[in-house]
């Protein structure tokens, strides 16, 4: 998580074309932005991160780093 700018961050898998060409059915892709792959196995993770952003905001933190997932 990005605290500045209370963002989450996520790694995945380059999407290949046929996947890109499919989400594009459903409108437009930014050239700011890409559409990534992410594993099943991390929807526990991201559950966290989100949990914690949540927390973060509520808490009004705005500090620098990455926050702490628990």
């Amino acid at each position: 998580m990005d605290d500045e700018k209370a963002e989450l961050l996520f790694q995945g898998w380059d999407a290949d074309e046929a996947t890109q060409a499919k989400c594009l059915e459903y409108g437009s892709i930014p050239d700011t932005e890409t559409i990534i792959r992410i594993a099943v196995r991390m929807v526990s993770q991201i559950r966290k991160a989100c949990d914690a952003a949540e927390r973060a905001a509520s808490a009004g933190a705005t500090g620098a780093g990455t926050a702490e997932l628990r």
